[in-house]
C-alpha cells in the first residue's frame, strides 16, 4: 500500500494554490498504474517518488492523461511530503532527478527553494487559432520549444480572459501563459492554460515561470520579482533568475495523507 498525500503548493494556507497528489511508488508498477492513479486523483500533477541513494530521489508527474517533462508545484509539493514523512531533515538539500535533469531543492525555514532550468522564450508567429480560441483580437506571442507565452495590457484583461478550451486544445503546445504586469506588489500576473494535456487551468505553474522569470526580469531590469497567479485558488511564486537556472521558493500545506489501496 503506497503512501501518499495532497499537498497544496506556492500557498501557506489549506485549499489556496496548487494542489497536487504524492505518491510513494514501488519497485514492480507499470506507467499504465501511474496514470492510473493520477486519473482517479484528478488533480492538474500526481508526483511518483522512488529513492535512489542518499538524499536522491527519482521523481516523475503525471496529469490526468500524459506523463509531463517538468512541473514546480509537484516538486514542491513533493520536499513537503519527504519533510512529513521524515524522509528528508529540515535545511538538507534534495536531488531529484527527472526528466529535465537534475533537481535540487531545500527547505529554509518553512520557505522551500526549487532550484529549475529556465526556459527563455523567443517572439513567434500566433498559431492558428489562438486568437480566438483566447477570445483576443491578436498581440505578441512567444515561444519555447513546449509552451505559448502571451502578454496582455493588464491584469484586468487577464481576469477577463475566458478561452474556449475545446478549441486552445487544437493549438499545438503543450500550454499557454498568459500574462500582464504585476499589481498589489507583484512585479508581473498570469494564468496558465493547458487544455491539451488535461489540465483547463492550472492554479499556479511552477513551470511556466521558468519562462516567466527571464522574461519579466529582461522587461523589468531586475533578477528577483515575485509572480502571482490569479486562478481562482491563486498563489504567488518568488523567483529569482540565476544564469540559465531559475529559483523558485514557495510554501507548502499537507491537507491530506494516508495509503493507496491498489
Amino acid at each position: 500500500m503506497p503512501h501518499c498525500m495532497v499537498v497544496d503548493a506556492f500557498t501557506d494556507q489549506p485549499f489556496r494554490g496548487n494542489p497536487a497528489a504524492v505518491v510513494m511508488d514501488e519497485p514492480g508498477r507499470t506507467d499504465a498504474w501511474r496514470q492510473a492513479v493520477a486519473a482517479e486523483f484528478n488533480l492538474s500533477e500526481t508526483a511518483f517518488l522512488a529513492p535512489q541513494a542518499q538524499g536522491r530521489w527519482g521523481l516523475r508527474w503525471f496529469t490526468p492523461t500524459v506523463e509531463v517533462r517538468l512541473c514546480g508545484h509537484a516538486t514542491l509539493a513533493s520536499v513537503q511530503a519527504l519533510l512529513t514523512w521524515e524522509k528528508l531533515v529540515r535545511g538538507a538539500e534534495v536531488v531529484f532527478a527527472t526528466r529535465a535533469g537534475d533537481l535540487r531543492c531545500r527547505e529554509r525555514g518553512g520557505l522551500i527553494g526549487l532550484d529549475l532550468p529556465a526556459c527563455p522564450v523567443l517572439p513567434v508567429a500566433a498559431p492558428a487559432g489562438l486568437w480566438e480560441a483566447l477570445g483576443l483580437a491578436g498581440g505578441a506571442v512567444h515561444a519555447d520549444e513546449e509552451d505559448l507565452l502571451v502578454e496582455v495590457a493588464d491584469a484586468a484583461a487577464l481576469r477577463a480572459l475566458a478561452p474556449d478550451f475545446r478549441a486552445l486544445a487544437q493549438v499545438p503546445c503543450r500550454g499557454v501563459c498568459v500574462t500582464a504586469p504585476g499589481e498589489a506588489g507583484a512585479d508581473f500576473v498570469s494564468r496558465f492554460f493547458g487544455p491539451r494535456v488535461g489540465v483547463n487551468e492550472d492554479p499556479v505553474t511552477g513551470s511556466a515561470h521558468c519562462r516567466l522569470a527571464p522574461y519579466w526580469a529582461a522587461r523589468l531590469g531586475k533578477s528577483r520579482l515575485l509572480g502571482r497567479q490569479l486562478s481562482a485558488r491563486g498563489g504567488e511564486v518568488q523567483v529569482e533568475l540565476k544564469g540559465d537556472r531559475v529559483e523558485l521558493v514557495g510554501r507548502a500545506v499537507v491537507v491530506t495523507r494516508g495509503n493507496l489501496w491498489v
